[in-house]
């Protein structure tokens, strides 16, 4: 039997539950406020460009906005920032100064927000949260919007424009077609929906080149970063008996190639594009006792089970954790959690074990 073709009107429709929470967030903003936008710890393209689409959105309700991040913009999503989006990243936490409310975007976690987490959690206003993430430990707000069925906190905020009545001027557009493209990695990973696709659709109609945005965003990188990429090459490892695969950056990698933080996205793709792998790893040694690690999986393998155990998290097939140690302490003992879950479903001490 023929399975029946759902329209594009259709797929656009709102989850009842999911207007139901993005009306309740409206409510707590009104014309004449002005709100601080924030995002995660080196942002990425879905929090950059729903930190953008939303202060251009929030202006078309008479709503003032800043982005105050707890790390620099990154470069790479330079384009995005439009006249009257006004990024005060880099004042830290005093930014967070005298606004009326925090609109937090794309974390499930309050210590996701780095240098800013102990001045929001003192922070007299009202805190709101769009996000599509599992729910961490900490909520990064009080007034929630949160949905897992989401590809991208981008889909949220098109959700919000679309329930408030909002127009997707070619601004909004552009800046929410980099939240999809870059959380669905080109529309190849599994949380691309046939709803994405008909956001997306929609978002091209707005004006978004397709073409432009795949340039601006995949094809111009530095030759530093692809001599960055191949150091984390040759440190590959793998074991194939379980499918699990690694690579790392030893402390001053950026540095030493001239490359930002920003530009190593995508490495950890590379170890999970090895045939047979099924959980892959990038460990990133940022000096001061520090390493950041991130996960990747395929098939059924849930990372952010994992990546939980180290105080991370994220989604089921990309999480990451931020950890303490060297590269020579914390390497080792990640590949050995991992290889215990990937054989037997065993989490280290702190998580719970179980199928995956």
């Amino acid at each position: 039997m023929t399975q029946q073709l759902l329209a594009p009107a259709t797929l656009l429709d709102i989850p009842a539950p999911r207007r139901a929470a993005l009306v309740a967030v409206a409510q707590r903003l009104r014309p004449g406020m002005t709100v601080a936008l924030s995002t995660h710890i080196n942002a990425d393209g879905d929090g950059c460009g729903s930190e953008v689409a939303m202060a251009l959105l929030l202006a078309q309700q008479g709503i003032a906005t800043r982005i105050v991040n707890p790390t620099p913009w990154p470069r790479l999503f330079d384009f995005l920032l439009d006249d009257g989006v006004v990024d005060d990243s880099g004042r830290g936490a005093a930014a967070l100064d005298g606004v009326d409310a925090l609109l937090v975007l794309d974390i499930n976690d309050l210590r996701r927000l780095g240098t800013l987490a102990d001045r929001v959690r003192a922070h007299a206003a009202p805190v709101l949260v769009i996000d599509h993430h599992v729910p961490g430990d900490e909520p990064a707000g009080e007034v929630v919007a949160a949905d897992t069925a989401a590809c991208a906190t981008g889909e949220m905020v098109f959700d919000y424009a679309v329930a408030h009545g909002l127009t997707i001027t070619p601004a909004v557009a552009r800046a929410l077609y980099a939240a999809l493209l870059t959380d669905t990695g080109g529309f190849r990973f599994s949380n691309t929906t046939p709803r994405a696709h008909a956001i997306a659709a929609a978002l091209l109609a707005a004006g978004v080149d397709p073409e432009e945005m795949y340039r601006r965003i995949y094809a111009q990188v530095s030759a530093g970063r692809l001599h960055l990429l191949r150091e984390a090459l040759a440190s590959l490892e793998q074991d194939p008996s379980l499918g699990l695969a690694w690579v790392a950056l030893e402390a001053g990698a950026t540095e030493r190639h001239g490359v930002t933080s920003d530009e190593l996205d995508g490495i950890v793709e590379h170890p999970r594009s090895i045939a047979g792998t099924r959980l892959a790893l990038f460990f990133r040694d940022l000096g001061h006792g520090k390493v950041k690690v991130s996960f990747r999986s395929t098939g059924t393998v849930d990372v952010n089970r994992l990546a939980r155990c180290y105080g991370g998290g994220g989604h089921a097939k990309a999480a990451g954790a931020l950890m303490s140690g060297g590269l020579d302490t914390v390497r080792p003992r990640v590949v050995r959690d991992a290889a215990a879950y990937l054989r037997d479903g065993t989490l280290p001490a702190g998580g719970a074990s179980g199928a995956h």
